[in-house]
């Protein structure tokens, strides 16, 4: 099946959101980098869940709780096959990308990392995969070094290898920038890395719903992802890690559902995965991730990719042929992110004035401010594709762009 025969008007047809008007015009999404729209078998799955079958999860005598715990655990089944875990106890739910790799760096990190170990973190990356390493490294008195990216948006990978030494315990780099849009290669980190005894953690939130996922294949040691990137709801994540990793962790948060026995004279810890899901997890959230799995596995994978493929080439082209605008990253590899400047204008007025004509984008820095700085700008605009945009609303794009630029100079 080739893009030329994917159906996008179906696929459109199952997203209610995409019906709406925005300021009296059709609604032109294009910011799925920040968060993907939601099928209707989403969100049918949350109301039935609240509707029909509501209950907390795990040790209920009861049948609403046995319903909702098969249905919780069904769910990171899905997760488990869609990412090729060996073992669905390795997936562990969290609230998002953010505090999965939270939790690597405060359960992992803060038991392995000594004074001037080093983790290395790419340029490109989210502030969440900057940030915590910050936050333990000052606490272990540990550093954080910053991988560099050429003119084009690629990791350096002579420079990496460069940086690579004993003391570099980790390397945490994304598969997919989400200001730029490249796809970093995780087989050649990873190989660095081994040769090297470092690990490896990936931010995968902005390649799950672009490209299917191996983590046996990539053979990195740490994997993390957002449910509402993949046409999940908000609220939801997953951390996938390696057994002996998990297994040798200590828990993140303690309350009800990660303990095997508490008293005061101690407390032993729950097994895999609920070690790390202290408290009442959001269950609604995780049915909801596991419907929004179900959507995705059900689609012709390669043909959906070669869509998103099109529309960003499509972009492109347009946009070489357009007055003043400059992309923003031009990696050898790049999956749904148009992300670019217009000459003498601000990305916030640009974005305004789509806004008005009904066309979501993004502007600023997208949480990944030293990029920005990387290239010399305060930020960008960011067109993002997904499965249910269409060349037309490519158009639409530029036909706004050509009236902001207008109104604007």
């Amino acid at each position: 099946m080739s893009a030329q025969t994917f159906d996008v008007q179906s696929v459109r047809r199952d997203f209610p959101i995409l019906q709406e008007e925005v300021n009296g015009h059709p609604l032109v999404y294009l910011d799925n980098a920040a968060t993907t729209q939601k099928p209707e078998s989403v969100i049918r799955a949350i109301s039935d869940y609240y509707r029909h079958y509501n209950s907390n999860v795990h040790r209920g005598a009861h049948a609403l709780s046995d319903k909702a715990t098969q249905a919780f655990e069904a769910a990171r089944l899905k997760v488990s096959s869609f990412i090729n875990s060996p073992q669905p106890e390795n997936i562990i739910w969290t609230k998002g990308t953010t505090e999965s790799i939270n939790l690597v760096a405060h359960s992992w990190g803060r038991v392995h990392l000594q004074e001037d170990d080093i983790i290395l973190v790419s340029y490109m990356e989210h502030h969440s995969n900057i940030v915590p390493w910050q936050l333990v490294a000052q606490e272990k008195g540990a550093k954080v070094i910053a991988i560099p990216v050429d003119e084009f948006g690629n990791i350096d990978l002579e420079a990496l290898s460069h940086l690579l030494n004993q003391k570099v315990k980790l390397i945490a780099v994304n598969q997919v920038s989400n200001a730029l849009g490249t796809i970093n290669p995780i087989d050649e980190i990873v190989a660095l890395a081994r040769d090297a005894g470092a690990l490896v953690l990936v931010d995968g939130a902005q390649a799950v719903a672009h490209f299917p996922v191996d983590v046996q294949a990539l053979d990195c040691d740490f994997y993390v992802f957002s449910g509402h990137k993949i046409f999940g709801p908000t609220g939801t994540g997953v951390l996938w890690g390696k057994q002996n990793l998990l297994e040798n962790m200590s828990p993140y948060q303690g309350g009800g559902e990660m303990i095997e026995q508490v008293s005061f004279s101690g407390t032993t810890y729950n097994k895999l995965p609920y070690k790390f899901e202290a408290g009442t997890p959001d269950i609604a959230g995780a049915i909801g991730l596991g419907a929004a799995i179900d959507y995705v596995s059900a689609l012709d994978r390669a043909a959906a990719s070669e869509h998103e493929n099109d529309l960003l080439t499509y972009a492109i082209g347009k946009g070489e042929d357009f007055s003043g605008l400059t992309r923003i990253g031009r990696a050898k590899k790049t999956a749904g992110v148009f992300s670019f400047i217009l000459e003498g204008v601000h990305p916030l007025d640009v974005g305004m004035l789509l806004d008005q004509q009904g066309i979501a984008v993004r502007t600023g820095h997208h949480c990944a401010q030293p990029i920005m700085e990387n290239f010399g700008i305060p930020g960008t605009i960011r067109a993002s594709f997904s499965i249910y945009n269409t060349m037309d609303e490519v158009d639409a794009l530029f036909r706004g762009l050509e009236k902001a630029a207008m109104f604007l100079k």
